[in-house]
């Protein structure tokens, strides 16, 4: 039952009249009856019943034309459909983000794709790089913003660098070292250490154990919390100090002090990454949007504060 045939019936039954349905459609009219004589053939019934002078639509006819309408109007849609997909603007996109190191500006980011691409399921996972890293092998999500990748897996993403964090000491707003304006990590040796876990963070747990050893000593762990909030709640409720990435003060930090690291000149990327081969039209228009505000959140990440 091809459409054109159909276009051909329906025309016909709104104007009970081959020769009105051959100048609709810009044909000739035994094109106009060709087409109706094939479809009755292909379903074995009248569809029309016609004398020289009126053309009357069967009840068999009335049942096609009730279909006959929904399949033209759904293959209008479908095209609309796919022509919307082609473009980006209909669809989904899951995205992962560490909490600390977007929360300041992934709404923002969301609500700019948004108010451009409403059509589109836009999902957020806060996640840890660990978790990341298992979503994207595993393609739970589209995009995530993280770390850098592992050698292992690096080759088969995308990565652009939005901005690049620091290591800071994080301490009590009551602590002894609490109004310096920087610290030399000798300095914290005798201290309580709260480290984020290294489960969750392998090369930043790593990191921060590789200074300490340059410093001089080994840190007495008390805590390795799975959550980056519940690091910087536990410094500001006096349990110890911390080394951690810059980003973090963006969290519900009252009562607590960033203080610069001096010689310690690490630096922490943060990525957005998507797979080499993701065709998605969705993706492409958010990383659009991302990359234009990239310095913007530069500016906002990295600046003292």
């Amino acid at each position: 039952m091809e459409l054109k045939i159909l276009k051909s019936f329906i025309t016909v039954a709104k104007y009970k009249s081959f020769s009105d349905a051959a100048r609709e459609l810009h044909t000739v009219q035994p094109a106009i009856s060709r087409h109706i004589s094939t479809l009755e053939t292909e379903l074995g019934v009248v569809l029309f019943n016609r004398n020289s002078r009126d053309v009357t639509i069967t009840e068999a006819g009335e049942q096609l034309l009730k279909d006959a309408m929904t399949i033209l109007s759904l293959t209008e849609q479908a095209k609309t459909q796919v022509k919307l997909a082609h473009n980006g603007q209909i669809g989904s996109l899951n995205i992962a983000y560490l909490g600390s190191a977007c929360l300041s500006f992934m709404a923002t980011l969301v609500l700019t794709y948004r108010s451009q691409f409403p059509h589109v399921h836009v999902t957020l996972f806060e996640m840890t790089a660990t978790e990341q890293i298992d979503a994207l092998k595993n393609e739970q999500i589209d995009i995530a913003f993280s770390r850098p990748l592992p050698n292992s897996i690096n080759d088969d993403f995308i990565s652009h660098c939005i901005y690049i964090d620091k290591l800071v000491a994080i301490v009590n707003e009551n602590h002894k070292f609490a109004k310096n304006q920087s610290i030399n990590l000798a300095q914290l040796k005798d201290e309580h250490f709260i480290l984020f876990n290294r489960d969750e963070a392998l090369g930043l747990f790593d990191e921060t154990i590789i200074h300490c050893k340059q410093a001089g000593f080994s840190p007495n762990i008390i805590s390795q919390p799975r959550h980056m909030q519940t690091l910087v709640t536990e410094v500001a409720a006096g349990l110890g100090v911390a080394i951690a990435p810059y980003c973090i003060r963006k969290l519900y930090s009252e009562g607590c002090k960033f203080i610069e690291l001096d010689n310690v000149n690490t630096q922490i990327p943060l990525h957005i990454q998507y797979k080499k081969t993701s065709n998605n039209a969705t993706v492409n228009a958010f990383i659009h949007i991302v990359l234009a505000a990239k310095e913007e959140i530069e500016h906002g990440m990295t600046r003292l504060s």
